[in-house]
């Protein structure tokens, strides 16, 4: 009974976070093309969540994407660095520039094992570009299987500066 119990607690979490990324990508119409020379990016990235009655924690694996949406120009990611829930940096993913060429993409990738960014971790990503460019899209992706269980949900990176 208490696995049926605590699976079921799981897929209620799950429904709640699907429901509010879904709800956080309403309100802008599709015809807003926002351009950018650069930006600060705020990524909620989880490196788990809680479920059953005693908050145990279900481990997982996070992927930060950062694709470039513009066809005609380069943008360059400065950097990306990983906090935790306190908001102590925990790692910065790159030791120089990067640059992602139009329509290319990369991502940083926080393992399972990783647990000290906690259920409130995030990245902020920096990128600029020559030109102003279409905004680029970040998103995490969040994977983990436990217990014959699989899970996966995402959360969308927001823009909290923009860059000169």
């Amino acid at each position: 009974m208490k696995s049926l119990k605590g699976k079921f607690c799981l897929l209620i979490i799950l429904s709640a976070i699907m429901i509010m990324s879904l709800s956080l990508n309403e309100g802008r119409a599709a015809s807003d093309v926002a351009l950018s020379k650069g930006q600060l990016v705020y990524v909620p990235v989880y490196s788990h969540i809680y479920w059953g009655d005693l908050e145990k924690k279900f481990l997982l694996t996070g992927i930060v994407s950062v694709r470039n949406t513009d066809q005609d120009h380069a943008i360059t990611i400065v950097s990306a660095d990983y906090y935790d829930s306190d908001g102590k940096l925990i790692k910065s993913y790159l030791p120089k520039p990067l640059t992602l060429n139009p329509m290319a993409s990369s991502r940083f990738i926080v393992k399972e094992s990783d647990t000290k960014g906690g259920s409130g971790a995030n990245f902020l990503v920096r990128w600029k570009a020559e030109t102003e460019v279409n905004e680029p899209i970040m998103e995490a992706v969040m994977i983990g299987t436990a217990f014959s269980q699989g899970i996966s949900f995402t959360s969308r990176g927001k823009a909290i500066k923009n860059l000169k």
